[in-house]
């Protein structure tokens, strides 16, 4: 008992740190403002912004997905740009069909496809870099513009101001892209993302889903983000508004062209080219992707977690002892101390399992879910650390980061 009790100690000290010093994190009330506002300033024209939106093999998540976005209200210049990422389940022709059921009165869409990705690029940016590049040529007025592959802009040219970059299964309320405008002019940010709010429809993602915003959040917790001057950079990839000059300034996509964790990558190339970043949690934008079986989650997760931990058996081993201390350690303690009558290793154990059940709470109630799910936290750890761990057995049989047919390698293997 008295490795448990220590242990149990240790990781009680981890969570008052976690509690105390970690930014935050556990807190979900980092949001664009609830109320956005539906006029500029005389004379002071809405920017334009181009939305671009890779896509291979959507044809399912679509028709929840991309109305949503032909229907934006947005009051200045605004076109869609979808490249059709070699799809083969007919993306294109949906998102041809769902424009046309607007007859004219949704924003205008472009459809285009770029082919496969050259060596050394991944699938969703070798997209963004086609997307971008095209909407570029479209001019401050997003004219349409021809489709085929476009010879790059001119480096000097920003048009237009803002690219909305975001997934095919984010779906967005009317006002959406008006917010993140609006938050990136009156705050003078270079970078406005949200965390869409995922699907916790079935009981495996009521279980992972909100843990996995949880996890997020403690890893790069926004407040810490936000802070200007700040070296933690980090945004979610399902909805990013960049400025464009801060794009150009960046070199992104093609300076993050291999990172199969792209939305972070990108990030921190914004943030160390001087831009300003902010990331929050989302009250306009959706998730419609559903995960209803663990095996679901589990390939999403398993797929980069051994890239977030940069391909590092120590990072692995760091990692699986830091979960096996923090989110273990607390429930066994205090099982193992009741059961031997170990009053320090009980109390050590519980006191640190009630601050995690505490800290989670939070994010349950923002996805609408009962808090009686937070005591089940540690077995919920115990899931990404197994996926975690595969994750990395993935990767050494060759079968790392692979996404709907395709595996790509560690960038140093490019």
């Amino acid at each position: 008992m008295g490795l448990v009790t220590v242990a149990a100690v240790i990781s009680l000290a981890a969570w008052f740190w976690l509690l105390l010093c970690n930014g935050m994190f556990w807190r979900t009330d980092v949001r664009l403002p609830a109320h956005v506002p539906h006029a500029r300033p005389a004379g002071k024209p809405w920017p334009s912004v181009a939305i671009v939106v890779p896509a291979r093999d959507e044809a399912d998540v679509l028709p929840d997905s991309l109305p949503s976005l032909l229907a934006q209200d947005y009051p200045g210049p605004a076109r869609i740009f979808l490249v059709d990422d070699g799809s083969t389940d007919g993306t294109a022709s949906v998102a041809r069909r769902l424009a046309g059921l607007l007859a004219g009165d949704g924003l205008p869409l472009t459809i285009t496809s770029p082919g496969d990705p050259p060596p050394g690029w991944t699938g969703k940016l070798w997209a963004l870099e086609h997307g971008i590049a095209l909407a570029r040529r479209s001019g401050p007025g997003l004219s349409p513009v021809p489709a085929p592959v476009p010879a790059p802009a001119p480096a000097r040219t920003p048009t237009p101001d803002y690219l909305l970059l975001t997934d095919a299964d984010i779906a967005h309320e009317p006002d959406s892209l008006r917010a993140l405008v609006t938050a990136a002019e009156s705050h003078g940010l270079d970078l406005v993302s949200q965390m869409a709010r995922l699907r916790v429809a079935t009981l495996w993602e009521r279980l992972l889903v909100p843990a996995f915003v949880y996890f997020f959040a403690q890893l790069y917790p926004f407040r810490r983000v936000n802070r200007p001057g700040s070296r933690t950079a980090a945004a979610a990839g399902g909805c990013v508004l960049l400025r464009t000059e801060a794009a150009i300034r960046a070199g992104v996509p093609a300076s993050v062209r291999q990172a199969v964790i792209d939305d972070v990558s990108l990030a921190r190339a914004v943030q160390r080219s001087g831009g300003r970043i902010w990331l929050g949690l989302a009250e306009r934008v959706d998730s419609v992707r559903p995960y209803p079986r663990l095996a679901d989650l589990w390939r999403m997760v398993s797929r980069s977690a051994y890239a977030q931990l940069r391909h590092r058996p120590s990072l692995l081993i760091g990692t699986a002892a830091g979960l096996t201390l923090v989110y273990l350690v607390p429930p066994a303690a205090l099982l193992l101390g009741l059961a031997a009558g170990s009053p320090l290793a009980r109390s050590a154990g519980g006191l640190a399992w009630l601050l995690m059940t505490a800290t989670y709470v939070p994010m349950l109630r923002y996805y609408r879910l009962t808090p009686a799910l937070a005591p089940a936290l540690p077995f919920t750890a115990f899931l990404y650390l197994l996926m975690t761990v595969d994750s990395a057995g993935r990767h050494y049989r060759g079968r790392g980061a692979a996404w709907k047919g395709r595996t790509y390698p560690r960038p140093s293997d490019a």
